[in-house]
């Protein structure tokens, strides 16, 4: 099939085990994304070899144990791992996780029987070409996730699977058929006994699906992540009227919006679902009627969290996306200090995303409301660009003067040196100084406080 490029390596493996008289393919998302025309990240490859007979015909290469008791070793070739399983068949699965124990067989069908979704429960070889017992292929030119076998029973198995299906619905542009989509919705308590971290890598895969894909799986599997650690809160947002003239969306569609409009990145994604979730506990309603949130980013910021501790996410990313809820909706007027002051604070990278949230979350707004607040956000845009252009000063790194200079000056270390700096900067940064050091110099206090 021409639709497959195989790295040298791997049918290297293949052939090697092969000649050794044992049957070898290469299965799962390796196969579904070469019929898809996309280049696989990894190629999963599986023998009928036992491990120790796969040690015995990979001979001199260096072959490293890495998963003995589900029959997995590791071939190092060409400076890269390359994972090998023997066919295997599951048995019970009593934490709805992990098998208790593991039998090998001697078929790739037993094997490929035993897998999640049809879409990767196929193998190939090159010279034999595509073995597909449950029509994956099928399926997949139908835009079709559909389970192995009884869905009830493959989610019960492995939990994670659901969060899994979803995910491959929003990359892969796949509707869940009827039996698989009610077996998600319904067996969707069972994510509970899946360890958080393993949740927060499923969500921070789905999230950064393609938009248009992703919002219609959000919609449709709202309540699935519902499900995970902390984000209960997602269920009430389904069908929240936010009965304010900004709004005609109810607050689900108003952050499945938000998510879809920001770029595919992880801290914007995620801010993007958790930049309203702290609306639900701000309400307050005026005489005439009309619902307002005030420090709801704030509220919102705590709930994100508390979320992301519970899933375990780590520190540098759960800061990011709690930094930028917390920030949300802080509207300032677009003026040369201001921009100075949000890049000396921020830096450019986390004010660039701090816009791109702002943008989405007004992509998410009533139509009438956007046009002024995306050109608020444009005037930004284009005010960053400048000072970043122009080589402001908008860090102490920035300032033409240290601390070097101002204790040669005979300002002593210590506090008072900091906040002399600070307002330096702040001068600067407000324009009211030049950047230069004689500048600089001449504005400090004419008698410096002694040491100590």
């Amino acid at each position: 099939m021409s639709a497959f490029s195989i790295p040298a390596p791997a049918t290297a493996i293949l052939e090697r085990l092969e000649a050794a008289g044992h049957e070898a393919w290469a299965v799962g998302g390796c196969v579904r994304d070469s019929l898809l025309g996309l280049s696989p990240h990894d190629w999963d490859l599986c023998t009928s070899a036992t491990p120790e007979e796969m040690a015995a015909a990979f001979g001199d290469w260096t072959v490293i144990p890495t998963g003995l008791r589900h029959g997995t070793l590791t071939v190092r070739l060409e400076k890269e791992n390359w994972e090998v399983t023997t066919f295997r068949a599951d048995g019970e699965y009593s934490d709805h996780r992990r098998p208790d124990q593991v039998r090998f067989v001697s078929r790739v069908e037993e094997d490929l029987s035993r897998r999640d979704f049809t879409v990767n429960a196929m193998a190939w070889h090159p010279r034999r070409g595509l073995r597909d017992p449950f029509g994956g292929a099928a399926d997949l030119k139908k835009r079709i996730l559909r389970a192995v076998g009884d869905p009830l029973r493959r989610f019960d198995e492995d939990a994670l699977r659901i969060l899994r299906g979803v995910r491959f619905a929003a990359w892969y542009g796949l509707a869940p058929e009827a039996g698989t989509a009610a077996a998600i919705h319904s067996c969707r308590g069972l994510l509970r006994r899946v360890a958080p971290e393993r949740c927060m890598a499923e969500l921070r895969r789905l999230l950064c699906a393609p938009g248009e894909q992703l919002g219609a799986v959000l919609r449709e599997f709202w309540d699935v992540l519902g499900e995970l650690p902390g984000l209960d809160f997602l269920w009430e947002m389904k069908g929240y009227d936010q009965q304010n003239p900004h709004h005609t969306l109810d607050l689900m569609e108003h952050t499945i919006a938000a998510v879809v409009s920001v770029p595919a990145r992880e801290p914007l994604r995620l801010a993007a679902l958790l930049h309203d979730g702290g609306k639900l506990r701000c309400r307050t309603v005026d005489g005439e009627g009309i619902a307002h949130y005030y420090g709801h980013p704030r509220e919102s910021a705590k709930l994100a969290e508390t979320a992301l501790r519970r899933l375990r996410c780590e520190n540098v990313l759960r800061r990011r996306v709690v930094d930028l809820v917390e920030r949300h909706d802080l509207w300032a007027p677009p003026t040369l200090p201001t921009a100075r002051r949000w890049l000396g604070k921020l830096g450019e990278e986390e004010l660039r995303d701090l816009l791109a949230l702002e943008r989405g979350d007004t992509l998410g707004h009533a139509p009438d409301c956007q046009p002024p607040r995306l050109a608020l956000l444009d005037q930004w845009e284009a005010l960053l660009d400048m000072v970043l252009a122009e080589g402001d000063c908008f860090t102490m790194r920035d300032l033409a003067v240290n601390g070097d200079d101002l204790l040669a000056a005979g300002i002593p270390a210590g506090p008072e040196m900091g906040r002399i700096l600070k307002r330096l900067l702040s001068e600067v940064q407000e324009g009211r100084l030049p950047n230069e050091k004689a500048a600089l110099m001449a504005s400090l206090p004419t008698d410096p406080p002694p040491a100590g």
